[in-house]
C-alpha cells in the first residue's frame, strides 16, 4: 500500500513530514516524484518547477518559479528533500516507489542507493519501455515499473506484458480505471505485477484488493489500511 507522495491528504506532499505520517497512519510503501538539480541532487517534488528563495535585507522571500533542473540544491525552498532523506525513513523495511521524472536520475539513484537489499525495495516508474529495459539491464537490483495508461499501449496489453517479461520489467502499473479481473489474470499469467494508482475512496481500494491487484496507490493512508483490513481480516 503506496502512500502517494506520502499521507498527501494530511500533510504537504512530497515531504518528509508527509513520509513519516504515512507509515504511522500504516502505509507500507511510500510513492514520490524525483527530479535533478543543476549540481546533481536527486531531490523529492511533483511538478519539478519551484519558487527559488532569497533574501533582502535578512527577509526571504520567494523569486519567480524556476525548474528544478536550473537550480542547486540550496537554492531550493527547505521543505523538498534529498532522496537520501527518504531512504533513511524507509529504513529497512519499506519498498519505496520512485516516478522518474527526469532519467538521469536512475543512474545517480544508483550511485546513491548501493545496498543491493535496498535496491530490490526500490520500484523506478517511467512510461518509456524502451528506457526502463536499458535501465533494467546496468541496475537489474531494481524493480522497474511500467506507469501507463491503457489507452497509450498501441500493442494491446498482452503484448505490453509479453514485452515486459521478456525486458525482465517487474511491474504494469495504470489508472485503477484502466483495470479489470482479466487485465490482472493476465499480467500475472506472464508474472507481471499489477499495481493500481489513484484510488482515493475506500469502495475503490477495497474492489482494487478483491480483483487482485499486487499493490495500490492512494493520498489516503488510513483510507488504504481501513480498505485492506476489511477484505483480508473479515
Amino acid at each position: 500500500m503506496f502512500a502517494h507522495r506520502g499521507a498527501s491528504a494530511h500533510a504537504l506532499e512530497n515531504t518528509l513530514d508527509a513520509f513519516q505520517l504515512a507509515l504511522k497512519l500504516g502505509a507500507t510503501g511510500l510513492e514520490t516524484d524525483c527530479w535533478v538539480t543543476q549540481d546533481r541532487q536527486v531531490v523529492l517534488d511533483h511538478d519539478g518547477v519551484v519558487k527559488p528563495t532569497t533574501k533582502k535585507f535578512g527577509v526571504p522571500i520567494r523569486l519567480r518559479k524556476q525548474k528544478i533542473s536550473q537550480l542547486k540544491f540550496d537554492e531550493l525552498p527547505g521543505d523538498i528533500p534529498k532522496l537520501e532523506s527518504l531512504v533513511e525513513i524507509a529504513a529497512d523495511q519499506y519498498p519505496m516507489s520512485i516516478d522518474v521524472c527526469d532519467p538521469d536520475a536512475i543512474r545517480l539513484i544508483a550511485d546513491i542507493v548501493t545496498d543491493p537489499s535496498v535496491q530490490q525495495r526500490i520500484y523506478l516508474c517511467h512510461p518509456d519501455i524502451a528506457l526502463l529495459r536499458d535501465s533494467k539491464q546496468k541496475y537489474p537490483n531494481f524493480k522497474f515499473v511500467n506507469s501507463i495508461r491503457l489507452s497509450r499501449i498501441s500493442e494491446g496489453p498482452e503484448r505490453r506484458c509479453a514485452n515486459l517479461a521478456q525486458y525482465g520489467i517487474d511491474v504494469l502499473n495504470m489508472h485503477h480505471t484502466d483495470w479489470n479481473g482479466g487485465l490482472v489474470a493476465l499480467a500475472h499469467r506472464f508474472e507481471i505485477a499489477a499495481f493500481s494508482w489513484d484510488l482515493q475512496h475506500t469502495e475503490q481500494l477495497r474492489d482494487a484488493f478483491l480483483m487482485g491487484v499486487d499493490a495500490v496507490y492512494s493520498d489516503w493512508s488510513d483510507r488504504m489500511v481501513d480498505a485492506c483490513n476489511q477484505i483480508f481480516t473479515s
